[in-house]
């Protein structure tokens, strides 16, 4: 039987994601109910900017005073989509001491304080759910902390911005340059005015801090993650990356060590193999692959963005916070009994493809060999091409430690033959 007293629910924040999330619960409003148990109601929007009209939305909703919604006493949910570390922060463990719980899709504060606001939802029995922060629309939170809580997972490998997705994608199809292919993402909506947070890894970053703390159940702060942004890769690049079968992909990639005691989580571009699924992931595209013991591979693939896909994750939460507060109990929270370490990047291992310019000489590919002997990484393949005195080195390494093949590049650098290194590159996937 439905109850017929609503559950009320205060949405913070009306931008692009916001305005979607009130306007699927006003039109699936008999949906949403059945689905729940009970009607929901919009008691309340806080917004910065009162008199923009918003349609569908009662002006007599609307408060620029976030903090007196969410005290209010009779709120049952609190909906946060303003993003950012403050007020957010504060509204969100605000909203807990007086009885809400919170779902959100602020991915730079669970990343930074995800330990902290879990603390508090636990310490005031509520509930608080985050679907959206990562990967849009793809169900990928609850299926990791749900749905394989009882396999060990080991390894999550993923495209979770869909901006620098584009970007790529873009030059790989096209041939187009790293500016070039940003202007037309920006043209097209895919990239802000300022692209900053993507292209320089920051979002991705954030997101792989949240996958690794679910996935390895162990603490996972921003400030953990490895960032890497991709300004700097070139059509040479994806040149290279053509020849050996592969393309260009930003990566976020958590790990668990081979001995399981420790983890890493790192963003950064990297060429895979065109026969891996996520090399198929084209335009503004997310895709996660998971590689878990029981389960094995795993490939989650739709839109990472938008205001549609996000609020489509945000209802999704909404709807499963509003079921446990029907029935007096609290979903999934924080799990992180494994304490693990996290190893700083120089103790990831992984493959490199690197680009040397040099001299056109006899010998020079025995001293650049010895080099890499010497700093203990070997050496997979090496293709030389040149003239007038000048040429191009590309080695392909077997699997080595970041931390190796910095020495090993340091020392390059030293050889009277080596004119410059121009490009480094991980190669992932294989």
């Amino acid at each position: 039987m439905m109850r017929t007293r609503p559950l009320k629910v205060a949405l913070l924040g009306c931008g692009v994601v916001g305005s979607e999330v009130a306007r699927i619960m006003t039109t699936h409003a008999a949906d949403l109910a059945a689905r729940i148990g009970a009607p929901v109601e919009l008691a309340g929007v806080a917004v910065r900017r009162p008199s923009k009209v918003r349609e569908g939305i009662d002006p007599a909703l609307v408060t620029t005073d976030a903090t007196a919604l969410v005290k209010r006493g009779d709120i049952d949910v609190v909906v946060e989509v303003i993003g950012g570390i403050e007020p957010a922060r504060t509204l969100i463990t605000t909203a807990f001491e007086h009885g809400a719980s919170v779902v959100s899709a602020n991915k730079a504060l669970l990343a930074q304080d995800g330990a902290a606001l879990h603390a508090a939802a636990v310490e005031h029995g509520r509930d608080l759910y985050y679907e959206a922060a990562v990967a849009g629309a793809i169900p990928l939170i609850r299926p990791l902390r749900e749905s394989l809580a009882g396999d060990k997972v080991n390894r999550v490998l993923g495209i979770v911005n869909g901006t620098t997705n584009f970007i790529l994608d873009a030059m790989d199809t096209t041939g187009a340059g790293y500016q070039e292919a940003l202007d037309e993402a920006t043209a097209l909506g895919y990239a802000e005015a300022d692209p900053t947070a993507d292209v320089e890894g920051f979002d991705a970053a954030a997101k792989a801090a949240i996958l690794a703390g679910i996935a390895f159940h162990t603490r996972v702060r921003l400030d953990d993650v490895y960032r890497e942004g991709m300004t700097e890769v070139t059509a040479a690049d994806f040149a290279s990356a053509k020849e050996m079968g592969c393309t260009i992909k930003l990566l976020a990639i958590c790990e668990r060590a081979a001995d399981g005691g420790s983890v890493t989580a790192r963003v950064h571009p990297a060429m895979i193999p065109l026969d891996h699924p996520l090399a198929s992931v084209r335009g503004a595209y997310n895709a996660v692959f998971v590689e878990a013991e029981a389960a094995g591979q795993l490939m989650f693939y739709g839109p990472g963005a938008g205001g549609s896909p996000t609020a489509s994750a945000v209802l999704g939460d909404l709807v499963a916070v509003c079921r446990n507060r029907l029935n007096g109990a609290t979903g999934p929270g924080d799990s992180a009994y494994t304490q693990l370490p996290v190893s700083p990047m120089g103790d990831s291992v992984t493959r490199y493809h690197i680009s040397l310019d040099v001299a056109d000489k006899p010998g020079v590919l025995a001293q650049v060999a010895t080099v890499f002997a010497e700093h203990g990484v070997s050496i997979d393949t090496v293709r030389q091409s040149g003239k007038d005195g000048e040429a191009s080195l590309v080695v392909v390494t077997h699997r080595a430690a970041d931390a190796a093949l910095t020495g090993t590049v340091d020392a390059l650098r030293q050889l009277d033959t080596v004119r410059g290194v121009a490009s480094i590159m991980r190669v992932e996937g294989e």
